[in-house]
């Protein structure tokens, strides 16, 4: 759960819990406005809270779709409140779909690795529980690669002062997440978990990464 709030916000930051059960749209996973004659790759990572993930990846020219879902657990199709009782396995992920000829694999790595602390285990800051762990899903053996020779160098750059706990996975599945999840940041700027922990994170994130983004 998303606890970090004081009391006085405590409403307004669980107002997607606490929303009724909703239908997921399957069909949005092939809904990507992809220009014709575009190949595409993907990339699926988790670190932490999904609004976040995917507010910071939208950002980024040459990323054409971001999907919030669930992924590397044993239950099928699981909710959002099943996924918070922490018994799925399932990490809150960020599906990536975007073009390699504008924004490569390697610089999504350095975005996911520079947007999260990749070194507290099934915790970001007060979100606490095996759904916010830090994890790469590649895709193939190129991906793997590339986060493995990642992390050992950041890790050797002492970067941080306790070791990476990133795991690298063989992608397993992903399930989307509920429809009022997708796009949750940019749908509900005034949200109080939106307000005071995404938009703070965003504003750093477009600073450091200001030659990365979208124009316009």
């Amino acid at each position: 759960m998303r606890t970090w709030l004081p009391a006085i916000l405590v409403c307004a930051a669980f107002t997607a819990c606490a929303q009724p059960k909703k239908e997921k749209n399957l069909a949005m996973m092939n809904q990507e406005n992809i220009p014709a004659g575009v190949h595409t790759d993907t990339a699926t990572f988790g670190e932490g809270c999904f609004w976040c993930t995917e507010a910071f990846f939208q950002r980024l020219d040459g990323v054409y779709k971001v999907v919030s879902g669930y992924g590397g657990g044993h239950v099928e199709n699981p909710t959002y409140e099943e996924v918070c009782d922490k018994n799925t396995g399932h990490a809150e992920l960020a599906r990536i779909i975007y073009d390699p000829k504008k924004i490569s694999y390697d610089e999504l790595l350095e975005v996911f690795w520079k947007t999260h602390d990749p070194t507290t285990m099934n915790r970001q800051g007060n979100d606490v529980g095996p759904q916010y762990r830090s994890v790469v899903f590649y895709h193939n053996e190129e991906q793997r690669r590339k986060a493995e020779e990642y992390k050992a160098k950041l890790d050797k750059s002492g970067a941080w002062d306790k070791p990476i706990v990133t795991t690298i996975e063989p992608f397993k599945n992903f399930y989307p997440a509920e429809n009022y999840h997708q796009n949750y940041y940019n749908d509900n700027p005034g949200q109080g978990y939106c307000r005071f922990v995404i938009q703070p994170k965003v504003e750093k994130f477009e600073k450091v990464f200001k030659n990365k983004l979208k124009k316009g």
